[in-house]
């Protein structure tokens, strides 16, 4: 077995000096070759096995590397994981690596973050800590390994172990309005007040990075339709230039939901439309056609509490910390917030179902609601737009042609200029 290795490596460093050659002789003769694919991937550290050993009380994750990588390691409670974070890899992982565990580990699962930083998260089956975590040199004819040993403890051990951001006990106990108040604001970014005055809309593209959200059969990524959607919409905004917009997310990055808010509430946006795609699960029958989704706690149908438990489910897919619920005193004021909010929510909606029929196909019940936790700024008003299902073939035609991008593009856009029109008539108008 070594030596068929040895004959592998040998052949394999052959054909890349061969190759090597070809392109210094393509270069000599003036006409530099296209970089493919493939020498894109080589720019990256390779990943190429990961596994699990031991038991209960002490269990080890290996990982095999091509080169030594710098690493973070860390834990999150509620659920229990490490997470691991390392520059930008390629991984190449045996079909079904990380579906089951060992030990401590549930299971695992690992990707692309942003861009230049990937990530493993390990689901555990309870508290642990992370005793040591190191990287080993390649020796002996095995590759360089980064190697993290956990032990099990109790859960007062696993929360004092915590980044004190991320102790669930230490979340401040609010019993008054200025409390609220002063922990709301701490957890804001900063934000320096724009001289630009015109109102700001948050475009949200769902997903992204590790997240690849849902996937047609023929390979489609909801990530990469919404997101160039998002882009497009971006642009024809901008161009009548009567808004400001953001974005969430303009390339394949992972952004917590949470995260998604904050983004509004720090630009104090007027509004946030978060675009995404739909498919349903293989047996469940078909449906088609754009869905606009407002916040309600309780969904419309059994389809719009569906789709949000499975758009809530993203962090726990990037690992972040899901354990900062409000407290009591601040879902008072919350819902206070939100009243307000809801209605110009709702009104927006109506406007972009109108808007939206003369461009695209609409679903049968096109106005929908559920809890969905990226609608949940309470002074921002938010829309979730799903485009259609990549599981229908006529949508999913639809959501990769340019032409219809194009359509329903100019739709959304009339819609948002139909809201502020409405909105600034309603603000200005006497009581």
């Amino acid at each position: 077995m070594p030596g068929s290795a040895n004959h592998k490596f040998v052949l394999g460093a052959l054909v890349a000096c061969a190759a090597a050659l070809l392109c210094l002789g393509a270069a000599a003769a003036g006409s530099a070759p296209a970089e493919s694919p493939a020498s894109a991937v080589s720019l990256f550290p390779v990943v190429s096995d990961a596994r699990l050993a031991g038991d209960a009380k002490q269990t080890r994750f290996i990982v095999d590397l091509d080169s030594k990588l710098q690493h973070r390691v860390f834990t999150l409670a509620d659920p229990y994981r490490v997470v691991v974070d390392i520059p930008q890899v390629i991984f190449r992982l045996p079909a079904g690596a990380g579906t089951s565990g060992r030990g401590l580990v549930k299971a695992f699962r690992y990707g692309l973050v942003m861009p230049g930083g990937s990530r493993i998260v390990l689901e555990l089956n309870g508290p642990a800590k992370i005793e040591s975590t190191y990287v080993l040199d390649a020796a002996n004819g095995q590759p360089p390994r980064l190697v993290i040993e956990l032990a099990a403890v109790d859960r007062t051990a696993f929360v004092q172990s915590l980044d004190a951001e991320s102790r669930p006990e230490l979340r401040p106990a609010v019993g008054s309005v200025d409390a609220v108040a002063s922990v709301t604001a701490a957890a804001r970014p900063a934000v320096v007040t724009p001289l630009d005055s015109r109102p700001v809309v948050v475009l949200d593209p769902g997903h992204g990075g590790i997240d690849n959200g849902t996937q047609a059969a023929s390979g489609e990524a909801e990530k990469t339709l919404v997101l160039d959607f998002a882009l497009a919409l971006r642009d024809r905004i901008e161009k009548a230039g009567k808004y400001r917009v953001v974005m969430t997310r303009t390339d394949d990055t992972f952004i917590p939901l949470g995260e998604r808010v904050r983004i509004a509430r720090a630009q104090s946006a007027a509004l946030f439309v978060s675009i995404h795609a739909d498919a349903l699960p293989r047996g469940e029958g078909d449906a088609q056609g754009a869905t606009i989704y407002t916040l309600s706690d309780r969904a419309s149908d059994a389809e719009a509490e569906r789709l949000a438990e499975s758009e809530n489910k993203a962090d726990a897919i990037g690992g972040v910390n899901l354990t900062e619920e409000p407290t009591d005193v601040a879902d008072i004021l919350i819902d206070l917030a939100q009243r307000e909010t809801k209605g110009f929510s709702n009104r927006f909606a109506r406007i972009l179902m109108t808007e939206m029929k003369s461009a695209a196909r609409m679903h049968k019940h096109p106005l929908k609601s559920a809890g969905f936790k990226v609608l949940k700024a309470p002074d921002v008003p938010s829309v979730l737009l799903e485009l259609g299902y990549v599981s229908n073939k006529g949508d999913l035609k639809q959501l990769v042609s340019e032409n219809w991008r194009t359509r329903t593009v100019g739709s959304v856009a009339q819609a948002v200029d139909a809201f502020f029109a409405k909105r600034v008539v309603s603000v200005g108008a006497p009581d």
